[in-house]
């Protein structure tokens, strides 16, 4: 009776092993899958009033998120730009901005997960800066301002009531603008 127990035991085990390695592209959406395309993105529709509902974060696919981020950045570089100059051309996933930020996340920090979904260089460089100049972790201060597309400012007033976000904020961005000055030169 032990050995059946045991063997079922294990036979169970390495069934939700297999399932999980099976599945798990799936669920995380972190790989191509194979043969499979990208259609449009899918709407749910609630019942709960939206007064009623809790806080919950729609996010689209990754790819749909970063196509509209760089539109974002784009048309923020076009406004920004002023005739005759050229804009920033130092890429997020830039080995050269990577090496320059690395010190400034946790120790080990996979600057690829880093740097995923930020809509230009100088933002990815000041979220940085300011999550190391407030204490505020690097991933819960992205998410605010990437995901929940909140300013840099209102995302550190938010997690630090007791610091000038405003202040932080602006002194996070001169530090992004040099690092970008320093790597365009």
């Amino acid at each position: 009776m032990r050995w059946a127990k045991g063997a079922a035991l294990v036979l169970g085990f390495a069934a939700a092993v297999v399932l999980g390695v099976w599945i798990g592209p799936y669920i995380t959406h972190r790989g191509a899958i194979a043969g499979e395309t990208t259609g449009p993105a899918q709407t749910s529709v609630s019942s709960v009033p939206e007064d009623q509902a809790g806080p919950t974060v729609k996010r689209a696919p990754s790819s749909q998120r970063s196509a509209a981020k760089q539109r974002k950045a784009a048309e923020r570089t076009a406004k920004a730009t002023p005739v005759g100059s050229t804009p920033r051309e130092i890429s997020v996933i830039a080995p050269a901005l990577h090496e320059r930020l690395k010190p400034l996340l946790n120790k080990g920090a996979n600057m690829d997960v880093a740097s995923e979904d930020f809509g230009d260089a100088e933002q990815f460089a000041a979220v940085a800066h300011a999550a190391r100049n407030t204490d505020i972790p690097f991933m819960v201060l992205k998410h605010r301002v990437v995901y929940e597309t909140k300013s840099l400012q209102a995302a550190i007033q938010e997690l630090k009531p007791d610091v000038n976000g405003a202040v932080e904020a602006r002194r996070a961005y001169t530090q992004a603008k040099s690092d970008i000055s320093a790597l365009e030169s």
